[in-house]
């Protein structure tokens, strides 16, 4: 990293140009975004249509693999469009991943049914999953290319940080949309057939991002390389297999973005999951509530984007990783205390225990779902942690029955796999809420915001959103800085991808199985918290800062 130099300051101030450059490379990526974020918001439907020759639980299942599919092939997406990136030019690859992810999302809204044409329909779907989450893999890298090397010197950080508001205005998209669509056509309906409409929609998203992105020209940084001979011809070889760079790979993926994922997921995914998931608020609030803190925290993307050009990417970064583990646990437990406070209450006072024998209990740790308990102990386990109730195991003597007891009362035990009707009296009864409990927050507009219970919940919500902003906000500008411009595209792609892709994607599903392996609904947040503070370790040590870098170099 050596060779990295300040040079002196491009002419400040945004353009015409420079402003239709973030425009197109931004609202493109919105709309890829959008479509992305469609199908992870309809998977219970498509399950439905999709994979309707399994049970329930057995469709869902695949439908939200199908989904997390998306993310697994996203690092491939990366290595194969960051080379086209660097050898063909930035304007034109982005161009296909475009083309390639909004007409997968189309074919999706026009696929047949698993009742029209059988096993056809969930492998084409699954086909087609996989295509836009290549095509996304190509997508980023190449706008945020595109941004930094149009970018005054001094000023890349706040231009990448409009990308870096495109994710959460892609996830508002589909939601409003979707919203929009289940309010025109009715549940019933949508649930036949409305879904359909915001894939279709998608396609004349599609024609206005490809007729934007046509009226661009070439970066200036890759076109003065190109016509000088300069371009790789090889920029895997160069980027992967030669140790100099491959070294900054590492610990791009290691030192940034980990930790920048991790953050990011739990701020807006995790904590949507919490909310439905653990505390049961009903799925409108829920909704709401996110939305309501993205709305107010989306701005200090731009925020952090532009103070990183003045202070530093890196202590934005690191700093927001290392809030993000030191505060997760109090964040969480507050907001438990204000959108379900009977929940918290039980949770602290109600003693409910799991006595059997030790060798009659397995390991919990499921987090693709497709683990199917059998066991007395593994079933009674799961169903108390799939009903947010916080429970202790007990080794029994060897041999004896399971059996489940509630503040050291014994509790009548049948098979709870499904439902145990005398487990959830008991808990009740002791003090857990039941589900609709009129002490869980809920929202009767989307205007219902000034109840303190409300604001106090969207509240800390907004302080994971500002977490977000800081380790997202500046991560494009260094992760193009960290390489040169001939093989940037391949480069950069790599780590970001692995590290959203994996670390990220799988993070809501992870932390769900930690938490049912445990019995313990906080537990799961150790898993942003660890690889949080293992980016601030290895971020402060090797990362260099990167904000005086010349990109324009080879």
């Amino acid at each position: 990293m050596s060779t990295m130099t300040a040079t002196s300051a491009r002419p400040a101030g945004m353009t015409k140009d420079e402003r239709f450059v973030i425009l197109a490379s931004s609202l493109g990526t919105v709309f890829e975004w959008y479509d992305f974020y469609l199908y992870g918001s309809l998977a219970g439907i498509i399950g439905a249509q999709f994979f309707s020759d399994y049970p329930p639980a057995t469709r869902d299942i695949f439908a939200l693999l199908a989904f997390a599919a998306g993310f697994l092939v996203r690092p491939f997406g990366a290595i194969v469009f960051g080379r086209v990136g660097d050898i063909v030019g930035r304007k034109y690859t982005f161009l296909v991943t475009i083309l390639i992810m909004g007409l997968s999302t189309f074919i999706v809204g026009l696929l047949p049914s698993a009742k029209t044409i059988g096993i056809a329909a969930p492998i084409i779907l699954i086909s087609l999953r996989l295509l836009q989450g290549l095509a996304l893999g190509g997508e980023y890298g190449g706008a945020a290319t595109y941004v930094a090397e149009h970018a005054p010197q001094g000023k890349r950080g706040y231009y990448t940080s409009f990308i870096q508001t495109t994710a959460t205005l892609g996830l508002f998209l589909s939601l409003l949309v979707i919203l929009f669509t289940r309010t025109f056509t009715g549940e019933k309906d949508f649930a036949d057939w409305g879904w359909r409409i915001p894939f279709l929609v998608s396609v004349l998203l599609l024609g206005i991002s490809v007729w934007i992105r046509l009226r661009l020209n070439e970066s200036p940084v890759f076109q003065r390389m190109k016509d000088e001979g300069k371009t790789s011809k090889a920029p895997l070889t160069e980027a992967f297999a030669t140790w100099s760079n491959a070294k900054i790979v590492i610990l791009a993926l290691f030192g940034l973005t980990m930790g920048q994922a991790v953050i990011w997921y739990t701020g807006q995914f995790y904590a949507l999951f919490f909310l439905q998931s653990i505390l049961k608020v009903d799925g409108y609030t829920a909704n709401l509530l996110i939305a309501w803190s993205l709305l107010l925290g989306t701005g200090f993307f731009l925020v952090f984007g532009a103070l990183s050009d003045r202070i530093g990417r890196k202590p934005i970064i690191l700093a927001g990783c290392l809030l993000g583990a030191l505060t997760l646990f109090p964040i969480f437990k507050m907001i438990t205390t204000n959108a379900n406070p009977a929940l918290e209450k039980a949770y602290e006072t109600v003693k409910v225990q799991v006595v059997a024998d030790p060798a009659g209990c397995g390991d919990l740790f499921n987090p693709v779902g497709t683990r199917v308990f059998t066991a007395p102990c593994d079933t009674a386990r799961a169903f108390l942690a799939q009903s947010s109730v916080k429970y202790a195991t007990v080794p029994g003597p060897a041999g004896s029955p399971v059996k489940v007891t509630v503040n050291d009362k014994d509790v009548p035990y049948t098979d709870a796999k499904t439902s145990n009707p005398a487990i959830t009296a008991a808990v009740q009864a002791a003090g857990y809420p039941k589900p609709g409990d009129a002490g869980i927050v809920k929202m009767s507009n989307p205007f219902d915001v000034f109840r303190p219970q409300v604001a106090a919940t969207i509240g800390l919500l907004f302080i994971l959103v500002l977490y977000v902003t800081m380790v997202y906000g500046p991560i494009a500008a260094m992760l193009v800085e960290l390489f040169p411009t001939r093989i940037r595209y391949t480069s950069m792609s790599l780590p970001y991808h692995i590290g959203n892709g994996w670390f990220g994607g799988l993070l809501p599903a992870t932390a769900f199985a930690i938490t049912a392996s445990t019995g313990d609904i906080y537990s799961g947040l150790w898993y942003p918290i660890i690889f949080a503070a293992i980016t601030v370790v290895v971020g402060a040590l090797f990362i260099p800062e990167t904000k005086d870098v010349d990109i324009t170099k080879t």
